[in-house]
């Protein structure tokens, strides 16, 4: 544009230059008036001319505008598109989650024993690091309070990363719960009926359960769902053979007389020296139907380091399935573990209050049905039957002592849980069950509670 205006300029000043030389060697007998129309014609054509440079330099214009326009309007599209890709912008590719629960219970045999707890609080942050590669975290406080005086507890529940290599695949590494039953991995307070959680796969399988490690998974167009993996496991130096006070007196101290919620280590400088293997697989193919199976098997250790005995493996299998037709649900789930080479360490200590045992076990059945519905508002009643025996056997006593001492509440029990979960909408529950337990008498109780999760 700049040149055509320079050529414009030359062309005028020729112009004007031309005018003045024919005026000057015009003769002397040309009129005035002619040169005036002579002069006012060549100054309309200059007018035109200029008019018509104005006119293309704003056609110039406004395609400058709409180019800008245009390149403003793909960086935005290559902004959104980069966005999608990666999982959206920073904000976009966060995510926050949480659950907890409020809990009352009511031994009816000890009332004096009656306690209100905020039990769990819980708050997870996740972030996709693109469509691929994704990070998931969980905080939780116990009992309210976590300070050396007090009863609570601060602890990471889960930190791993997930990456999709393949449509078939995925591999996760970090501290991830482990793939057993139908209550580990779906601990939510409004993804169980009751209370509490139940004992089978609290006892048995120690839920919350996790381990630091790395496993692969995925799922098959059938319907078969497959996940196996290396982990930490369970340290046997953590077992304590003669405590100072009885394990528990009542059903919310029962977690203590569990030998893997007593040897877990949840990645807290955990011992690593032998790793340990899974393979959980689930089938659900069908629709409201899910059935499926998982093993669990590595070195423990031993109780006692500085000893001369073998270390003792702990296997781990439990199966589990579910079926919801319509308005019903059906659980059913079993579970039973071993530790080998557990002789030597109880003969070594004999009389031990709490011997070390070489097998536990537990099964339950439960049943619940949405009586009434409205919306998203629903009640449930429910009916579980569970039966769990942490010492189902041991070897290595000696001669004249038995397992448990006298006087000690048993380490087994069949236990009916009756009770209903009312869902204000599928966040917010509120519960009501009353347990009944036919070997501990004591341990019977009524609870209620509240749970939700976001």
């Amino acid at each position: 544009m700049t040149h055509r205006l320079a050529s414009f300029a030359l062309v005028f000043s020729a112009l004007v230059g031309c005018a003045a030389r024919a005026d000057e060697s015009a003769p002397p007998a040309a009129s005035a008036e002619a040169r005036a129309q002579s002069l006012e014609r060549k100054i309309e054509t200059l007018s035109r001319e200029l008019d018509a440079l104005k006119n293309e330099l704003k056609q110039v214009e406004n395609q400058n505008e709409a180019l800008a326009a245009q390149q403003q309007q793909q960086a935005v599209l290559a902004q959104q598109q980069s966005a999608v890709q990666n999982g959206g912008g920073p904000w976009d590719r966060l995510s926050l989650w949480g659950y907890g629960e409020v809990n009352y219970y009511h031994p009816q045999h000890r009332p004096e024993d009656t306690q209100a707890d905020l039990a769990r609080a819980v708050f997870g942050i996740g972030y996709r690091f693109g469509e691929r590669t994704v990070f998931n975290s969980e905080y939780e406080v116990e009992h309210a309070v976590s300070s050396a005086d007090d009863p609570g507890e601060f602890e990471v529940e889960q930190f791993w990363v997930d990456h999709r290599f393949a449509g078939w695949g995925a591999v996760k590494a970090g501290l991830f719960l482990m793939p057993f039953g139908l209550l580990n991995e779906h601990h939510e307070p409004t993804n169980y009926y009751g209370v509490q959680r139940n004992f089978v796969e609290t006892l048995i399988i120690p839920s919350t359960w996790r381990e630091g490690g790395v496993g692969l998974h995925g799922d098959t167009v059938s319907g078969l769902g497959w996940d196996l993996g290396l982990t930490t496991g369970f340290d046997l130096s953590k077992y304590e053979l003669n405590p100072e006070t009885p394990l528990y007196g009542r059903a919310s101290e029962l977690k203590e007389a569990s030998p893997l919620q007593a040897t877990h280590q949840e990645l807290a400088l955990a011992n690593a020296q032998h790793l340990a293997q899974y393979l959980a697989l689930n089938y659900h193919g069908l629709p409201g139907f899910l059935f499926g199976a998982a093993v669990f098997t590595g070195n423990a250790g031993r109780v006692d380091r500085s000893a001369h005995l073998p270390d003792s493996r702990l296997t781990l299998w439990e199966a589990h399935a579910r079926w919801r037709p319509g308005r019903a649900d059906f659980a059913a789930v079993f579970a039973r573990g071993t530790l080998g080479d557990t002789a030597a360490t109880n003969a070594l200590n004999p009389g031990a209050s709490n011997p070390l045992p070489g097998s536990f076990f537990g099964y339950y059945l439960q049943g619940a049905y949405d009586v009434w519905r409205r919306d998203q508002t629903r009640l449930a009643p429910f009916l579980r039957w569970e039966r769990y025996n942490v010492g189902a056997s041991y070897a290595g006593l000696a001669a004249g002592f038995a397992a448990v001492p006298a006087g000690f509440p048993q380490p087994y029990d069949r236990v009916w849980t009756y009770g209903m979960n009312f869902y204000l909408n599928p966040h917010v529950v509120f519960k009501a069950d009353y347990q009944s337990f036919q070997n501990n008498a004591d341990f019977t109780r009524f609870d209620l509670g509240v749970g939700l999760n976001f």
